[in-house]
């Protein structure tokens, strides 16, 4: 118990603790964007996505025993992260010393930032689908697309939710490039192939969130 109170308390571990909890967030993720993809209607439309909107909310305690999974790991997540910023800014001897930015790339540097922004979103994001509390044309109960299309045919709405997944972008190519790193993946003769995975599982997961305010707009998802 002892050990592994030890290597909880070291960077090690919180980095381990991050990469562990990411690969639940990136499956999350993928799995979230395959169902949206569903309200197209070259890929079942209102139909589809009423039915897989259905599944989630009638699986027998599946989706309630999901949410804690994934509650668990954003906590878990925050945590590990934080106190991981804060042990490197407590061994900086020097605030002042000139840093250098070729040490790191835009992701990295950008993730204090798209983290917090993220969580922010996915709160919203909970109130504005999930909830309803946020949108005052809500009132279509079982009707999760007629929602979803009300919600995106504000531009303003559709607008914060692809600068989010924007964000999402940077976090999830320096998350992934970094969990591989964490969970001690990552070789020489590995790190080619590590580093095209994670460019190209963000492009496909950032195009896929966005296309769907996209398609609300320009009127290819509709009521």
């Amino acid at each position: 118990m002892n050990g592994a109170i030890a290597i909880y308390r070291s960077s090690v571990g919180k980095k381990v603790i991050m990469g562990a909890t990411g690969v639940i967030g990136f499956g999350y993720v993928l799995g979230h964007m395959i169902g949206n993809l569903q309200a197209f209607p070259f890929f079942g439309g209102k139909e589809a996505f009423n039915a897989y909107a259905h599944f989630l909310h009638h699986s027998h305690g599946l989706i309630y025993v999901a949410r804690v999974i994934l509650i668990t790991a954003v906590v878990l997540h925050i945590v590990a992260a934080y106190q991981l910023w804060r042990m490197s800014a407590q061994a900086r001897p020097n605030t002042y010393e000139r840093w250098d930015p070729v040490a790191s790339n835009y992701a990295s540097r950008t993730m204090r930032w798209t983290g917090p922004l993220l969580l922010l979103f996915i709160i919203y994001h909970l109130l504005h689908l999930t909830f309803g509390t946020v949108h005052p044309n809500f009132n279509r109960e079982g009707d999760v697309y007629s929602n979803l299309v009300i919600g995106f045919q504000n531009p303003l709405v559709s607008g914060f939710y692809i600068v989010a997944m924007l964000a999402l972008s940077l976090h999830l190519y320096h998350g992934i490039w970094s969990m591989f790193q964490s969970l001690g993946l990552n070789t020489p003769k590995y790190d080619p192939f590590f580093h095209h995975f994670a460019v190209v599982f963000t492009v496909l997961v950032t195009i896929g969130f966005i296309s769907v305010p996209v398609g609300v707009l320009t009127g290819i998802i509709s009521l």
